[in-house]
């Protein structure tokens, strides 16, 4: 099928049920990510848990996103995304229902990786089949409303424990949150459809009937055989992101995604800490973090509309640049009534910065290998995140003000955004 049959007609509802799946996938994701930082001050308290302890907490979470984006995403390029989405929300729910009944915090880090995986792997496993069900014209801001569902699920999941953690326990958050993850699984399984890239390019058993059925269902005509494919290849295609005509631009989006997640995390996981830190209330201190996720969700909805029109490279460039700077000068701002809304100004930023750059690893990548193309480049990415917060959870330790924090973390944030502008490749404006 050409893809010009996607790129010139409107958007069916099939299209509009897949585009909401992932969404709803990755609101689960923002969810079970940031559950542990809205957590985080109560959980130090029950087991009077140091700062650098937390650290590594965080970053244990983290570090299991990277292997599930480097090492169980890619595998959607095989699989198929449907299946690797239904394996993700399995892992996700598990890891995170049963972290509700840890005892230390050995337990806790070791289920914060087992989640994390599962997260890993939907992050990447979603934007592929948003990208490969959207016009080229519209592609940058359809994915990155996919992805906008993660900082919503922080937002609800912010809202929700400034009323359990004080008054229920940090333990119910924890059911709540793995619940809302087994309750996708029939979604998935019923409205969610598989990429007919997917189906052409690896072209599995009775793929013919299965692109034909969802062409119907698009209103689209049927094809009467599957076009010829190449040699089908016996491992996952990793080296391929490193081949000459794509190393330069691969090196560069990871670099940029390592330093622009080292920031995002060390952000996502300490507002709440660092505001309670300067005498916020815990309630309080949960809505910081709530009201940087608010901005989050604009700021990535208007850097997809925005992209659309300018280019990803100056868009995404210019969200980043000018968040380091309002991280640097973060201190002017401390004990002010405009203090939250700073926070929510630097969700908008740095969120919709870095989810920008998922957008280019779609654009970046061909069908036969951009679940591993985006699946790596988010685990690269999630390098950066691992050292963040342990990073944060040192300099807390240290007894850093949050106003040093932020300027120390300003930094790579520039850097990245200057990347960014001179990424190299050509399919990229």
């Amino acid at each position: 099928m050409d893809k010009s049959l996607i790129d010139s007609t409107s958007i069916s509802r099939l299209q509009y049920a897949t585009i909401f799946v992932c969404f709803l996938m990755n609101v689960l994701d923002g969810m079970d990510v940031l559950v542990i930082s809205y957590c985080a001050p109560a959980i130090a308290k029950s087991w009077e848990v140091s700062p650098e302890a937390l650290g590594i907490v965080f970053s244990a979470g983290l570090a299991g996103m990277a292997l599930g984006a480097l090492l169980l995403a890619p595998f959607a390029d095989r699989i198929g995304r449907k299946n690797m989405i239904l394996l993700s929300a399995v892992i996700m729910g598990t890891g995170i229902f049963l972290t509700a009944y840890c005892k230390d915090v050995y337990q806790l880090g070791l289920l914060r990786l087992l989640s994390g995986i599962g997260i890993g792997s939907m992050l990447a496993s979603t934007a592929a089949l948003a990208a490969e069900y959207t016009p080229d014209r519209t592609k940058d801001f359809w994915v990155s409303l996919v992805i906008a569902g993660y900082p919503v699920g922080a937002v609800l999941s912010g809202l929700v424990a400034a009323r359990v953690v004080p008054n229920s326990g940090w333990q119910l958050m924890f059911q709540l949150a793995g619940l809302a993850s087994f309750v996708t699984i029939p979604i998935i399984w019923i409205w969610l459809s598989e990429s007919i890239y997917f189906y052409l390019k690896q072209q599995p058993n009775n793929a013919l009937e299965k692109v034909n059925a969802i062409l119907t269902k698009m209103g689209r005509p049927m094809l009467s055989e599957l076009p010829p494919i190449t040699e089908k290849k016996a491992a996952i295609p990793v080296r391929d992101l490193l081949s000459p005509a794509y190393r330069l631009s691969t090196i560069q989006l990871w670099l940029a995604l390592f330093l622009s997640f080292a920031s995002l995390y060390f952000l996502t996981s300490w507002i709440p800490k660092l505001a309670e830190s300067a005498g916020l209330s815990l309630s309080l201190a949960i809505y910081a973090g709530t009201v940087f996720n608010v901005g989050a969700f604009f700021g990535i909805a208007i850097q997809g509309y925005l992209s659309s029109r300018f280019g990803l490279k100056r868009t995404i460039g210019a969200f980043l640049i000018l968040t380091a700077v309002l991280m640097a000068i973060f201190k002017l701002f401390i004990g002010s009534d405009a203090l939250l809304l700073v926070f929510g100004v630097l969700g908008f930023g740095i969120q919709g910065g870095f989810v920008g750059l998922y957008a280019v690893a779609t654009r970046l990548y061909p069908t036969e290998f951009r679940t591993t193309g985006v699946g790596w480049s988010i685990g690269i990415g999630r390098l950066g995140a691992v050292i963040g917060p342990a990073l944060g959870g040192l300099l807390v330790g240290m007894g850093l003000s949050m106003a040093t924090n932020f300027l120390i973390f300003a930094i790579p944030t520039v850097f990245a955004g200057v990347v960014t502008l001179f990424l190299s490749s050509g399919k990229i404006s």
